[in-house]
């Protein structure tokens, strides 16, 4: 496949209103890249990529649980209780447009696609994420979604919970402390969590020593509760998949990471 290729223009991807059929392999007509792992991971850079490589569709399942998240946010929904939680999903529409890099999201016909990246929808989406009946939901959309294959999905769950039977399973890691630091180098300046709130405003390479420091430890203290809440959860707690591929890029390079998942990718293709 030349370098240059391109993904093909691809229809947008709704969240239907019925329930779909499970998941069959043998119905579908190309195969299943699942992507899981910890929060800033780089899940969604990792599937954008070979989305794009492989002429795929791009499914971030992450950005719909934040889309529910902040519909909850600006209808002053508490995340702990979930039947009206349940309720809201039931009324909500959650439209995602695939572009070369990632997706548009529409909540109820509205781009969003910036405002589910801010810190308090990332907070609470991973506070909603925990309810059984509502993943449940969810799992029912996205396998919705990715029936008919040529599809890489990227969340916490997918290798696991929503794509059990996914052709290609890769669990991208890393370290904590890695995770932090490239949040941080990406966060948009408004979205960067400190206490200082002209830092804030400002861009890291503007702010001080001291308040880089500042914004960097709440980073990753934020990453660090995240993780927890993901990884103890009752219902499809974050873990790898028993026949993932576990690509751990504490160490690597942007470029090195990718160029394995596709070595990995071609190598189940191929089998398959």
């Amino acid at each position: 496949m030349p370098d240059n290729f391109e993904a093909p223009t691809q229809p947008e991807a709704t969240l239907p209103q019925v329930e779909p059929l499970p998941s069959c392999p043998i119905c579908r007509e190309r195969p299943v890249i699942a992507i899981d792992g910890p929060a800033g991971a780089g899940k969604s850079t990792l599937a954008a990529h070979l989305a794009r490589r492989f002429g795929f569709l791009n499914l971030e399942t992450g950005a719909m649980y934040r889309a529910l998240a902040l519909k909850a946010i600006e209808n002053d929904y508490a995340f702990d209780e979930e039947a009206p939680l349940l309720d809201l999903a039931a009324r909500t529409r959650i439209t995602l447009e695939p572009q070369l890099e990632g997706n548009r999201v529409l909540l109820d016909g509205i781009d969003v696609s910036r405002r589910i990246r801010e810190q308090d929808v990332t907070s609470a989406a991973s506070q909603i994420s925990i309810h059984h009946n509502l993943r449940a939901w969810m799992v029912l959309q996205q396998r919705a979604l990715g029936a008919a294959g040529g599809v890489v999905m990227e969340g916490r769950d997918i290798g696991t919970a929503v794509f059990p039977d996914a052709e290609v399973k890769i669990f991208l890691d890393a370290a904590p402390e890695v995770r932090g630091n490239r949040r941080f180098r990406q966060i948009a300046p408004t979205e960067v969590p400190t206490t200082r709130q002209n830092s804030a405003r400002q861009s890291p390479d503007s702010q001080t020593p001291e308040e880089q420091r500042v914004a960097k430890e709440a980073i990753l203290r934020d990453l660090k509760e995240r993780d927890y809440r993901d990884r103890h959860r009752a219902e499809s707690p974050l873990q790898p998949a028993a026949d993932a591929i576990i690509l751990d890029s504490t160490s690597m390079t942007l470029e090195e990471v990718l160029a394995r998942a596709e070595q990995i990718v071609h190598s189940h293709i191929s089998a398959e």
